[in-house]
């Protein structure tokens, strides 16, 4: 992308890129949590510090909330408490970050509920993808489906339920399907692990591929079922029916945005379940995406006014220096 890029592990950079800056950009994702990861709520938190010793503005940008869990969880709501109500500006990517903050009494900088980033993104022509999948042997015979999983905390179950409702998309609707690595390798090999449990026949995407590409391959799908986040946010920027799967309150408050639900949550997802989520999309897809456009368009126009607001704090900055000077 033609970004200039730090090592996250060097602080001493990390200092000089702060020092060298006008404001500090603190998202977009579910940065400040601690499900993924238990370290990445201190990490995120101390860059945030870092910004504050540096006498920098701090902006939250389209932030996904939480969840913050565990036996510390006071003690660390309050060291949110006690970084939030000193930044700049926050935005957040969802109504429930928004009561996230509440709850942890986050209220004195304005916090402004957006949309994520990605959805400004613009859809790509399809041409890409379809290259990419005729290398990996799709044929245009059949409808696509989609499939983008990943690895989440070792279980087997909801691999073994994806498997067998994979199966049963195959013969029913007479699809070809297509796994789709979000990330990778880690999606490959979650992937790989499905397909190898099933009857029928899969493929799976075996590479790094770009936004653009990526965009372009989920547009050429005639149906997305996801866990990843930013697949059901592809799906909804290319206009393709979605199904998702939740296994954090993230993939809850995108589907909540465009008027969906989970199929089903991950840790107890049935084969039944994905099925019948994916049957009645597959029968209303013509109007689900017609509805989902015009939810989408509102969350588009959101999501640039993220960087909007980035630039009035720039703005601000400037003019409170030419004051000065």
């Amino acid at each position: 992308h033609g970004v200039e890029a730090v090592s996250w592990l060097s602080f001493s950079d990390i200092w000089k890129a702060l020092r060298a800056s006008d404001l500090l950009v603190s998202g977009g994702g579910s940065l400040l949590q601690n499900v993924t990861s238990r370290r990445s709520l201190y990490y995120y938190m101390a860059i945030i510090v870092l910004a504050f010793l540096a006498r920098r503005p701090v902006m939250l940008y389209a932030q996904g909330i939480g969840p913050i869990e565990g036996r510390a969880d006071r003690e660390r709501e309050y060291l949110m408490r006690l970084v939030g109500n000193r930044v700049r500006l926050i935005t957040v990517r969802d109504h429930g970050s928004l009561a996230e903050l509440e709850a942890m009494g986050i209220h004195r900088p304005k916090i402004v509920e957006t949309a994520d980033p990605v959805l400004a993104i613009n859809p790509v022509a399809k041409d890409m993808g379809w290259q990419v999948l005729q290398w990996n042997g799709v044929t245009d015979d059949k409808p696509l489906v989609g499939i983008s999983v990943r690895e989440w905390k070792g279980w087997q179950r909801y691999k073994e339920a994806f498997a067998e409702a994979a199966d049963r998309i195959a013969v029913e609707l007479g699809a070809n399907l297509v796994f789709l690595p979000m990330q990778y390798p880690e999606d490959v090999k979650t992937a790989e692990t499905i397909a190898a449990m099933m009857k029928q026949e899969a493929i799976v995407l075996d590479g790094e591929f770009s936004t653009a590409e990526l965009l372009s391959l989920v547009g050429n799908m005639d149906l997305l079922i996801a866990i990843r986040l930013h697949a059901l946010i592809f799906a909804g920027v290319m206009g393709v029916p979605l199904v998702g799967v939740s296994y954090d309150p993230k993939i809850d408050r995108f589907l909540d945005s465009i008027g969906e639900t989970p199929a089903a949550k991950l840790e107890t997802i049935t084969a039944d379940e994905l099925m019948a989520e994916v049957r009645r999309k597959w029968q209303k897809r013509d109007t689900l995406c017609e509805k989902n456009a015009a939810l989408l368009e509102d969350l588009r126009r959101r999501a640039f006014q993220n960087a909007e607001l980035a630039v009035g704090i720039l703005r601000k900055g400037a003019s409170s220096l030419e004051k000065k000077n």
